[in-house]
């Protein structure tokens, strides 16, 4: 009874540094989506910068998926060290600043690719892609819906 206790409790904590981990530490690339669709709605690209842009697209999504694994086997390290701990000792502080580095290399990634389009787009349309960026780190943080 009691190790099936321990292992419940175990089993809890691990699922809830996945949860968070899913929720507060990694959340949706806001800028990104928002700037693809200002990209493929609003600008008015010519076939040329289509075909670079989706070319740039096709690589960064190959590099984000990635890293995007990285950080999913970095959560289950993360839930791994939960249950063996049992608080915050030298195994969770490991895996957590392991997922921070990941986390800091996707968004490096991600800035050089909104670079590397912006770079596609003539003056004006690089003014419209500026200001979306710029208003978009901005923004106060959209808080999740309550459930």
């Amino acid at each position: 009874m009691r190790y099936g206790l321990v292992a419940l409790v175990a089993f809890a904590a691990a699922l809830a540094a996945v949860l968070v981990a899913r929720v507060w530490i990694a959340p949706e690339p806001r800028v990104e989506s928002e700037v693809h669709a200002l990209i493929h709605k609003k600008l008015k690209l010519d076939e040329g910068q289509e075909q670079r842009i989706h070319a740039l697209e096709a690589d960064f999504a190959k590099r984000r998926e990635a890293m995007e694994a990285e950080m999913r086997a970095d959560n289950a390290r993360l839930a791994q060290a939960i249950a063996a701990e049992h608080g915050y000792g030298p195994k969770v502080s490991e895996a957590v600043d392991r997922s921070h580095h990941v986390m800091g290399m996707l968004q490096k990634e991600t800035l050089k690719h909104i670079f590397a389009m912006r770079a596609v787009l003539r003056p004006d349309q690089a003014a419209q892609f500026d200001a979306a960026v710029v208003k978009v780190l901005t923004q106060p943080a959209q808080t999740a819906p309550e459930r």
